[in-house]
């Protein structure tokens, strides 16, 4: 796998003419708890949303997988320790850079992975602080962004 990192104006350009592939990963506690984080960026910034992120260029998902969980976690796990949820598409009428008139379109591989953290050590590189939700709470829940509340179907 070689990392494929693109400028700003290329990205932009990317998200303006193709669909993103991102995984998701549902982190479920002992409790039955949903581990969210506050989204600091674009788009989705300001709600609750579960962790994840693009899989780049070249990179193959268990090699994404254990790259955005050690990222976003900060405890690496296999696709092998998940349990796959389905596929969704998250669409989004703004994009990272705050640009108009470019929204930004993915296509997400959703995954359930079963772990306790404790919130105080999670990274926060995207995530403002962490929280646990019940289902039930977060499907009420309208911070919680819709997209992750679609995991949780009634």
């Amino acid at each position: 796998m070689s990392s494929h990192r693109l400028s700003t104006p290329d990205f932009l350009s990317v998200v303006r003419l193709a669909p993103l592939v991102s995984l998701d990963i549902v982190v479920i506690n002992p409790r039955g708890e949903v581990l969210l984080g506050l989204r600091t960026n674009r788009p989705a910034e300001g709600f609750w949303f579960v962790p994840g992120g693009r899989i780049q260029k070249d990179e193959r998902l268990d090699h994404a997988f254990r790259r955005l969980t050690a990222e976003e976690l900060g405890h690496p796990c296999g696709l092998i320790d998940a349990a796959p949820l389905g596929v969704y598409e998250h669409l989004y009428e703004d994009n990272f850079a705050g640009v108009p008139d470019i929204t930004t379109h993915y296509v997400v591989i959703a995954h359930r992975l079963a772990l306790d953290l404790d919130l105080a050590a999670l990274p926060g590189a995207q995530h403002a602080r962490w929280k646990w939700l019940s289902p039930e709470a977060l499907r009420d829940d309208a911070t919680v962004h819709p997209n992750t509340r679609a995991y949780f179907p009634r």
